[in-house]
Formats: C-alpha cells, structure tokens, sequence
C-alpha cells in the first residue's frame, strides 16, 4: 500500500490527467502546453519513489493511455485541416480540367487580376 506522500503524488497526477482530458475534449490545446511541466514533475516524483505495484498506479496508467489515444486522435485531425488548407490554396492557385481524351490540363489562376476602366 502507497504511503501518504506516494498516495499525493498520485492523486495529484490522476488531477493533471483528468485536466489534460478535459482540455483536449474541448479543443484548448493552448492549455495542454501549460499543463506539461507540472505533469512531468509529477512523473519523475513517483519514478523517484519506485512504487512498483499499486492499484492506484493502474488507474493512472489507464488515464494515461486514454489521454494518448485523446492526443492521437487531436494530432490526426491537425494534420486532415493541414491538409484540406493545403489543399484549398492550391486548388485557389490554379484550375483543373479534363479534356476529351482524358489528359488533365492545370491552368494557373492570376492571384491579382486587376480591372483596367476605360473612359
């Protein structure tokens, strides 16, 4: 059985995870970056504790891993806006067409047209 500091410890983490949780199901990711720090500070206190086995440690890690996969699934959707924004500014920079015979043709898309009036 954990001692009181050990038991601190831990339930301080369990606080961060359960925070992190919630900053990643609402999207504030600019939280996440504050959290990391003390997180960290945390982890390395228990591993100086070298708690081996306790049930407290199991819970944690479950917290853990969800928050992985909470991470996993936040960087995969970074990445598919990346791509559709990439995606968007080529698709404003030039245009596509297929002719009859199949062939694709890119045009080039003038970014500053400009209006010339006339009197």
């Amino acid at each position: 059985m954990p001692n009181k500091s050990e038991h601190d410890l831990i339930k301080s983490l369990e606080e961060v995870l359960d925070l992190e949780r919630n900053a990643l199901v609402t999207g504030d990711l600019d939280r996440l970056n504050h959290m990391v720090p003390e997180k960290e500070k945390l982890i390395g206190a228990i591993n100086d504790l070298e708690v081996i086995d306790s049930d407290e440690l199991i819970g944690v890690q479950k917290k853990v891993d969800r928050n992985q996969a909470l991470l996993n699934s936040a960087a995969e959707g970074i990445r598919a806006v990346a791509g559709r924004m990439a995606e968007l500014r080529r698709v404003r920079q030039e245009f596509s067409t297929y002719g009859a015979d199949g062939q694709r043709s890119d045009f080039t898309v003038r970014s500053h047209a400009k209006l010339e009036k006339r009197a």
